[in-house]
């Protein structure tokens, strides 16, 4: 099997190329560049060294992935007929994408590969910027990355940022987490007699005029703990702290029970800000309901039961298999198919955990979402009116009931009786009945509200007032949307 020998090029001029590598250089034929965008390439072409680049390949596709694996399949085609030899900038296995897909296709069997060296550029990059990598870095490739591949308080490069459209994708996602004006440094042909490092405010940074195939991006380690107010890490150590030896009183005696009913409350505030849509409010509610899931989670972990790595671990776990049409090979028309995939799903895993379908509503639900509930659970298998009329008629027939009723422990029966069935009409009209009374109550507010500032505005007690004079304010409220 025929072998393609990778060469490193180094990071630096002629000068720093070791020794080894130049001789092969020399006699290596046939010989690709990557790039011939180098220092030493010059150089070699004076020498004599012939050689065939692939730049022209980034000219002809719209992303880095179809140019690496354009470079690649040309180079095992020509390792059919014999030996290739390919060169790259730095170290062949820093930063290197055709170098890693040439490693694939040797586990293949497709090829072999022998790697021949390279200085690479991160030690001329921690010499031209005076850090020491011992103290924590991260090498992030600026053509392919996401949001959450960087930490912000370690040293951060980012290499390859050959051009201002990826250098942009590079501030925007930074600009993400640090201020507009952060300190970065732009280092170019780090090593060589070209070298150039620039300190700049990071929006200016795809305004550069010398970015190329040698340019790389320095960013400082966070050291301002306010700036790292918006990480989950930060939080959860915040949420330790308070739960610590040292921390709050008050954190360090709640229990997953004392906790309840600040997350019911929480949770209703959020439902007002969400009906307001008062996003700030809603910003800030979000948090309060994180928080209560951040206190349950440290809880767990004092307890050494749980922590917020194991509720986040289930419910992503959740999420991929409860969407196989999204992670899977599952397909589906339209969100009707997901809901059902999704409750056969749901079925399937709980099916040794519960005696009665309706075991699947939670206990503490208020009661009225509860009755909505359990008939939805109930109509999954049929036990259901297909038309409204009969839903209507169930409440006639409930009033009636309870108007015939004089006892007292009965009424209250009959009372919930009616409830029921009205849930029912709502569930018909795909009404939430506790959304609906939130609303109502809502409204309620507002009116009584208005009637309560106008008695004032007079100079009046409501108690003064008669019940007609009341509602004339009340009507008053309506007419004005109150």
């Amino acid at each position: 099997m025929n072998t393609v020998f990778i060469l490193g090029l180094g990071a630096g001029d002629f000068d720093q190329l070791p020794l080894g590598v130049y001789r092969k250089l020399k006699g290596a034929s046939p010989l690709f560049l990557r790039t011939k965008e180098h220092p030493v390439v010059q150089a070699l072409v004076e020498e004599g060294v012939s050689f065939t680049s692939f730049d022209d390949v980034y000219e002809q596709f719209a992303t880095f992935e179809q140019v690496y694996e354009t470079i690649v399949a040309t180079l095992l085609e020509h390792v059919q007929t014999g030996d290739v030899f390919y060169a790259v900038p730095g170290h062949p296995l820093v930063a290197e994408k055709t170098v890693q897909l040439l490693l694939e296709a040797e586990k293949q069997g497709r090829c072999q590969v022998k790697i021949e060296g390279g200085q690479s550029f991160l030690d001329a990059l921690f010499t031209a910027l005076r850090i020491d990598p011992v103290e924590g870095f991260q090498l992030v490739d600026a053509t392919s990355f996401q949001r959450g591949d960087w930490q912000p308080t370690t040293h951060l490069i980012f290499c390859q940022v050959y051009d201002a459209f990826i250098a942009s994708d590079v501030k925007l996602s930074l600009m993400e987490q640090l201020p507009d004006d952060y300190r970065v440094y732009v280092v170019t042909a780090a090593g060589s007699r070209e070298e150039k490092v620039v300190e700049i405010p990071l929006y200016e940074l795809d305004r550069v005029a010398t970015l190329n195939n040698l340019t790389s991006v320095y960013v400082p380690p966070v050291k301002d703990e306010a700036m790292l107010y918006h990480r989950f890490d930060t939080l959860r150590r915040v949420i330790a702290t308070l739960r610590g030896p040292n921390g709050c009183p008050w954190d360090r005696k709640q229990t997953h029970e004392s906790l309840k009913k600040y997350l019911l409350e929480e949770t209703y505030e959020l439902f007002e800000a969400i009906d307001e849509q008062d996003d700030d409010s809603i910003i800030e509610e979000l948090g309060d309901v994180l928080l209560q899931v951040m206190l349950h989670a440290q809880i767990g972990e004092d307890d050494g039961i749980f922590s917020i790595d194991d509720v986040i671990k289930a419910i992503t776990e959740k999420m991929i298999r409860r969407h196989p049409h999204v992670f899977g090979d599952v397909s589906v028309q339209n969100a009707d198919e997901v809901v059902q995939n999704w409750q056969r799903l749901k079925e399937e895993e709980k099916k040794d955990r519960k005696a009665s379908l309706l075991d699947d509503v939670p206990k503490s639900l208020p009661n009225l979402l509860k009755a909505y509930e359990f008939q939805a659970k109930a109509a999954k298998v049929g036990f259901d009116w297909d038309d409204v009329r009969p839903m209507w008629e169930k409440v006639a027939e409930e009033m009636n009931e309870f108007q015939r009723e004089h006892s007292p422990q009965k009424r209250l029966g009959e009372f919930g009786d009616i409830l029921f069935a009205l849930v029912n009409v709502a569930r018909y009209y795909n009404i939430n009945p506790e959304e609906a009374l939130h609303q109502t109550n809502a409204k309620f507010y507002r009116r009584f509200s208005y009637i309560e500032e106008q008695v004032k505005s007079r100079g009046l007690r409501m108690e003064e007032l008669s019940l007609e004079q009341l509602d004339y304010f009340w009507e008053e409220a309506k007419k004005k949307g109150r």
